[in-house]
Parts: structure tokens; sequence; C-alpha cells
């Protein structure tokens, strides 16, 4: 079974693009770099000096001659022809000694500030690791989060600040949005209702001619349509707001409700449901996740072939619980896949038709969203289409907020 992760649950960042370890390697070059420098200018500057002093330390002879006997100046003149190698070999003594301990004493502080600039590039870095991982958690459909980074006036407290006033804007457009759809559904209820009702009258009159009657089951048809549409958008609006119910639930139990529901129209259809359910129980909205189990399995019918089959699994593991809805059915392609997902849109074939309202699969992935969760879907070998919704079995993360 594949493992549930949350949005952002990968490896945030990789050696070879880690904003901190370039700022170190940067940190450790420059000083070896300067320290390089410095051991070089400190070697010509002690080389000078130690010449300058090896010349006072060993005079040479024709600046004492006139006060020397031939014998002493024979001697000084046999010294002075030794003092170049003696020079040499203090001076270059001198040279590889500092060149060596110098060396080591550059490579021990350098492995010291090395280390120094890996803890400073941490903390130059957390209030962007901040913003990251805020925005991994909007990823994941938590518009209500803020950065609200506690630093001193600069660069990167403007841009966080900037941030959080996008998101408000954000969260205030989405809010609104979502409230725009439900009060709409609502009232759009009240007029249809009114007029299935007039319909209904209408029909119930002993004088009605065949053709009213004929023409009223068709508006009934199409009321009836439209209710679905108006419930399907309330329950997508519903599932993108936060979350107010979550209790321990069996999603095994919900499916069985499901198929045991959708049997007569499975018949009807020439559909055969195979039920492959085991406990799995996860914290959630029971109506929602109910909601998420009906759509999988209606598209799975409705969009079926005679004689056709919807094969209907869950199972759970130690993080997750998972539901899979798979049926017989024409042939997707890969690239189709994210338009089923998309609110109000269906593949060619589908496009006009009655029998949905293009929201099924929208629904599944708002709500799975919702719960923390995932729903992704692969074309089957041979047609068809498989549904596996993941979600995870402690239910949303608090901390993460339901819903935005």
């Amino acid at each position: 079974m594949t493992t549930y992760r949350a949005p952002g649950s990968d490896s945030r960042h990789t050696w070879g693009g880690s904003l901190r370890l370039r700022l170190t390697v940067v940190f450790g070059v420059m000083f070896f770099v300067a320290a390089a420098a410095v051991l070089a200018v400190t070697l010509v500057l002690v080389g000078n000096s130690m010449r300058y002093g090896l010349d006072l330390a060993f005079p040479t002879a024709h600046s004492v001659e006139p006060y020397l006997s031939s014998d002493v100046q024979r001697y000084l003149a046999q010294q002075q022809s030794a003092q170049p190698a003696t020079k040499r070999i203090m001076l270059a003594s001198m040279q590889d000694n500092l060149l060596f301990k110098g060396g080591l004493t550059v490579l021990a502080v350098g492995v010291v500030a090395t280390t120094a600039g890996w803890l400073v590039a941490g903390r130059l870095v957390r209030p962007l690791s901040m913003i990251s991982s805020t925005a991994e958690r909007i990823a994941g459909r938590t518009l209500h989060r803020r950065i609200d980074l506690q630093a001193p006036p600069g660069e990167v407290k403007s841009l966080a600040d900037s941030f959080d006033s996008m998101l408000d804007r954000l969260d205030q457009a989405f809010a609104g949005q979502s409230r725009f759809i439900a009060n709409a559904a609502h009232e759009l209820k009240t007029p249809i209702a009114v007029n299935r009702t007039l319909v209904e009258v209408a029909m119930g009159r002993p004088e009605a001619p065949p053709e009213v009657r004929q023409l009223g089951e068709n508006l009934l048809a199409v009321a009836a349509r439209h209710e679905r549409l108006i419930d399907a958008l309330l329950t997508l609006a519903r599932a993108e707001d936060s979350l107010t119910e979550l209790v321990p639930l069996d999603l095994a139990e919900l499916a069985e409700s499901v198929l045991d529901s959708a049997a007569v129209e499975a018949e009807r259809r020439g559909v055969t449901l195979d039920d492959q359910v085991q406990p799995s129980t996860v914290t959630g909205d029971p109506v929602l996740l109910e909601q998420v189990v009906r759509n999988l399995v209606d598209n799975a019918m409705r969009y079926n072939v005679p004689g056709g089959k919807v094969t209907v699994r869950t199972s759970m593991g130690r993080q997750d619980a998972e539901i899979v809805v798979a049926n017989t059915g024409p042939v997707i392609s890969a690239h189709e896949i994210p338009v089923l997902f998309a609110p109000f849109r269906r593949l060619t074939d589908r496009v006009g038709s009655a029998r949905g309202s293009g929201l099924g699969l929208s629904i599944v992935r708002a709500v799975a969203q919702a719960h923390g969760g995932e729903a992704t879907a692969l074309p089957r070998r041979g047609g068809g289409l498989t549904v596996r919704v993941l979600l995870p079995v402690s239910g949303p993360d608090p901390a993460a907020g339901h819903g935005r």
C-alpha cells in the first residue's frame, strides 16, 4: 500500500540546492583565500626581515679590514666565503618552519571558521525556511496560516510581511467565493422547489392532456438534475470550508452502505458490484466521506459499459487508510485525468451529458484535501478508471487547520 505523505513532507532541501550549504562554502572559501594571502605576505615580510638581520649578524670583512692584521684578514675572508650558504640554510629553515606551522594554524582556524559559518548561515536562512514551510502548508489548503516573523526590520522581515498580506487577501477571496456559492445554491433551491410543485400540480389534474404530462415529466427531470447540481455545489463549498464534525468512522461501513443503496441501480444498468472492503478506521466528517464514496461509486456505474464491473476496496496502513474504486469502461488517456478533477469539466464524450454535473471527482478531491489526504486517478488497461483516496488515520493535522 502506498504510504500517505502530507504535502511538503518530502525533503525540503538537497545538498546540491541548500542555500545554507552554499553560504557555508562561500564563507569557508573566502576565509581560506584570505588566510592564504595573509600567510604568503607574512612569508615575504619575515623573509626580508631575516635577510636584514643575517646581514647584521654576519658583517662583511672589508668594513673592518683597516683595523686587522693580515692573518686575521685571511681568517675572516675564509669565514665570509661560507656565509652565503649558512644564510640560505637559515632562511630556508625559517621559511619551511613558518609555512608548516602557519599552514596548520590556517587549517585549524579554517575548520572552526567554517563550522561557525554553518551556524551563522543557518540563522540567516531560518526566516526563509519559515516562509518555505508556510508556503508548503498553504499548498495543503491552509490559507489561514501566517508567518508572523518576529525579527528586526529588514529585507527578510519585509518579505515575510508582504507574504502575510498576500495570504490575507487570498484567504478573504476564497472565503468570499465559498460564501457566494453556498448562498447562491440556497437561493436557487427555493424557485426550483416552487417550479417542481407547480408542475406536479399541473400533472395531477384529471383533465391534463398526455402532452402536458409528458412535458411535466421532462421538466421534473430537469428540475431534479438542477437540484443535484445545487446539492453538489453545497457539498463542494462545505468541503473547501472548515470541517466542523470530526469523529472516528469505518470506511468499510460507509462503502457497504453505499453499495447496498446502489445495488438496484447497478442491476438496472447491468453492472456487477465487487465488494472487497476491510475495516479501515479514520477520523473525519461522516457526511462528507460518505459523499466521497457515493460519488466514486455513482461515477463508476454511470460511466461504465453494459455488463461491466465496479470494484470497491478499502484497506488500512499504519498512517493512512485507503479506498479504491475501479471500473470497466471507455479507454481514458493519462493526459485526460486532470480534466476529470476540474469543476464542471468532463471528457469530450461526456460533455453535454445529462448524467452528471461535472462535480463528482472535484468534490472527492476537495473532501480528501480537507481531511489532509489526497485523491488520484489512473487509467485502467483495457478501459475504465481507478480512483484512489488516501486519508490520514488520525484525521486532519490540527496545527495545519481544517480546510483553508
